[in-house]
């Protein structure tokens, strides 16, 4: 038998064990707007029984349905859209005795559908105490922005924004990295005796699980400590060890993808990522500066302007 699904870690593993897993990446918006163009928007327009000459929906159009209205690693949603898009211009050439020709500019689609449904929020945050990680999910690759504050108490660690379990050990093995690295990163030996550590990932109702936030959250971290920034449009991803070492991660193209869209320049990667290079499409790999990491001293010096070193 063959089936398909979303995501793994809802399959039993006794399943999983018997079968042979073949993963398919997520399409690039290029290759979704050819698809679209190519063979969505025909197969639609027929089954509405409309006359294409009759009905363009244009390219800057479906870009706008794949951005802001659908949220997916497929076109399955961008279909329902482009469907939705055929009902009401079909009702409209009716309307008008079949006599006129609709083109779907991307102003038009908020009468066709409402309001944007996903508003993309992948602002590259610059602050001190902030840093861009990379998320692999079931929609493709995410930005994922986090944030450490402190304040006066006894040394409690908060974690919040719906954190997985692996999640929360990845910050936990962060926290441990920096203060064991205390006098080497330069901080006061009672810093994290006197004060609460918080750390949030913002989207509190979106679930976030994985290891690969390890080092993004070390480096926040350590950025509210010394009070310096990190590098901007800059974003990180890979699993951090108790000794600063960094492991590999998955979805190294999607997290591109995602790094690309948003504008980021630098992504840092795990070195043993260095083989899923050739994944990335040339013209992601070209827009980037992929630097790859091996550990933590390494990163601190990537993304530090040179604030940072080793002591």
């Amino acid at each position: 038998f063959i089936t398909t699904a979303n995501t793994l870690h809802s399959i039993p593993s006794t399943l999983q064990d018997r079968l042979e897993i073949i993963r398919f990446p997520g399409y690039l918006e290029s290759e979704k707007t050819s698809i679209a163009k190519n063979f969505l928007i025909p197969r639609q327009i027929k089954e509405h029984g409309l006359d294409p000459a009759k009905l363009e929906i244009r390219d800057d159009t479906v870009l706008e349905l794949i951005r802001n209205y659908t949220r997916e690693a497929g076109v399955r949603n961008l279909e329902r859209l482009i469907s939705k898009i055929c009902r009401k211009a079909a009702r409209e050439v009716a309307q008008k005795n079949n006599e006129a020709v609709i083109c779907v500019k991307q102003a038009d689609v908020v009468h066709y559908l409402g309001v944007m449904e996903y508003h993309r929020d992948e602002n590259i945050l610059n602050g001190i105490g902030t840093a861009t990680g990379l998320a692999w999910t079931e929609h493709g690759g995410e930005l994922l922005n986090i944030e450490v504050t402190s304040m006066e108490g006894k040394g409690k660690i908060i974690l919040t924004g719906k954190l997985g379990d692996v999640m929360q050990e990845s910050a936990q093995a962060a926290i441990s990295y920096v203060r064991s690295n205390a006098k080497k990163l330069r901080l006061p030996v009672s810093f994290f005796k006197n004060k609460d550590i918080h750390i949030h990932v913002p989207e509190g109702a979106v679930p976030k699980d994985g290891p690969s936030a390890g080092v993004a959250i070390c480096m926040a971290l350590i950025s509210h400590c010394t009070n310096k920034p990190i590098k901007k449009e800059l974003a990180v991803t890979g699993e951090i060890t108790l000794r600063g070492n960094i492991l590999p991660i998955g979805g190294l193209k999607e997290k591109s993808m995602a790094a690309h869209r948003a504008g980021v320049k630098t992504v840092l990667y795990p070195f043993g990522n260095e083989k899923d290079l050739s994944e990335i499409p040339v013209e992601i790999s070209q827009g980037l500066k992929l630097i790859p990491l091996k550990t933590m001293d390494e990163a601190l010096k990537a993304a530090f302007n040179g604030y940072y070193k080793a002591g």
